[in-house]
């Protein structure tokens, strides 16, 4: 009995070493404080966000989706709480072949997830930090031209815009450099379609060419190509 059930395991591990191949995502991690609820992950395909699979969780927050996956691209992990609460429910990630590792908490579960394993995602984590500043200080000037005592002081009004619109400039330069430096990532067309679009189209055209040929032969890659050619 105790060989049977050897011979039985030993199938089991290798069917499961045979469904990996190089494009394999593996994808695990734990949702730390989680009792209850689903997990999905998600991707857009045709402009549709469709679920690739699903786990139900009971009692354990960790969890493990394989998912084959031609290139990296956005994923999503969703969240569905037994709270009746939609809120910081989808965390947005770039997945890509190899052990991707997610941790996170069921009440901050979008807002403190840590990630680790894709390199498409640690470039984007790398512009979204830089990025984030020039968003504070925007938010800041806004709510520093909104004070009452300010609303009759059209030359303070006019210095904080143009501060304002430094900063924004500030914003897509940065993005252009950041395009400009990063041309092997396969974040690099996406962050130019979701940050820059708005930047120089002669500029974007130079972070285009400057792509490595697998980048721009991407996904994120031809969507770039055709807004480029559109804008042009």
């Amino acid at each position: 009995m105790k060989r049977i059930l050897f011979v039985i395991l030993i199938g089991i591990a290798v069917l499961a070493c045979e469904k990996s191949t190089e494009n394999t995502m593996n994808l695990s991690g734990t949702i730390k404080g989680l009792k209850k609820g689903t997990l999905y992950l998600q991707q857009f395909k045709d402009s549709t966000l469709v679920v690739l699979d699903s786990l139900q969780i009971q009692g354990d927050g960790n969890f493990s989706f394989i998912q084959e996956v031609e290139e990296p691209e956005i994923f999503y992990l969703y969240l569905k709480k037994e709270d009746n609460n939609d809120i910081n429910d989808r965390i947005t990630f770039f997945g890509e072949a190899g052990n991707i590792v997610i941790n996170t908490a069921w009440n901050t579960f979008d807002t403190n997830a840590e990630i680790s394993g894709s390199k498409s995602h640690k470039k984007l984590e790398e512009f979204y930090q830089m990025a984030s500043k020039f968003n504070i200080r925007e938010l800041g000037l806004i709510q520093q031209g909104s004070a009452p005592e300010l609303q009759e002081d059209s030359i303070a009004l006019d210095s904080i815009q143009r501060l304002i619109n430094q900063n924004t400039i500030g914003r897509y330069r940065y993005a252009l450099n950041f395009g400009l430096s990063n041309p092997n990532s396969y974040a690099t067309p996406y962050i130019m379609m979701t940050e820059a679009k708005e930047a120089n189209p002669k500029y974007l055209d130079s972070i285009y060419k400057s792509l490595a040929p697998e980048v721009a032969s991407s996904k994120y890659g031809k969507e770039f190509k055709a807004f480029l050619d559109q804008a042009n």
